[in-house]
């Protein structure tokens, strides 16, 4: 694994304007500036079939999973923003986890997540901003030996117009706590190797 404070960033949208990739970004930022190192990465860049236990046992794990196992087992850390379709995570976001999850041979059981510590944000349109989908994350991960934070953030009523042309968001409120979170991970880290 590298460096205690090295993280794996990533939004469970692959919509190239998507508001939780720009609160992403944010937090990321928030994490360098107190020393953590941060692999920031696109779903999109890793398109996975849907999880079918024939189609694994037929082809095995899938090139794009192999490669997204090798960057999870490379990090400590997860910084994850999550959409809310329908009350919950998106499909695309559980379909990663789903895939990382399956073993290949010579890997313990869970190794890409056993000892990680993560941090949630989220964004919607919605007045929750993703509390609801957060939770059903924070409960995945719990499952599978993820240590989640008790830092997080929801970012309701979010658009475009949400950010200005630096990236940041409007409401100072939301920009401090989104920040406070990316914050939170790294000094979360950090403290594992004292």
């Amino acid at each position: 694994m590298t460096g205690t404070q090295s993280i794996l960033a990533f939004a469970g949208s692959t919509r190239s304007d998507s508001t939780n990739k720009r609160v992403l970004a944010i937090a990321v930022r928030a994490a360098e500036s107190v020393g953590a190192t941060v692999t920031t990465i696109d779903l999109r860049d890793y398109p996975l079939p849907l999880y079918d236990g024939d189609l694994e046992a037929a082809s095995g794990v899938p090139a794009e999973a192999l490669a997204l196992k090798a960057l999870f087992l490379s990090h400590r850390g997860l910084l994850i923003a999550t959409p809310e379709y329908n009350t919950s995570i998106s499909g695309v976001l559980k379909n990663t986890i789903d895939w990382v999850t399956r073993p290949v041979p010579g890997e313990t059981f869970l190794e890409c997540f056993n000892g990680k510590v993560a941090a949630l944000v989220s964004a919607t349109l919605g007045p929750m901003g993703g509390v609801r989908a957060q939770a059903h994350l924070r409960q995945i991960l719990s499952g599978i030996n993820v240590t989640v934070i008790p830092e997080h953030w929801a970012v309701p009523q979010a658009t475009a117009e949400s950010f200005d042309a630096a990236g940041d968001l409007r409401d100072p409120t939301g920009q401090a706590m989104v920040r406070r979170v990316g914050v939170s991970l790294a000094s979360f880290l950090g403290r594992l190797a004292d």
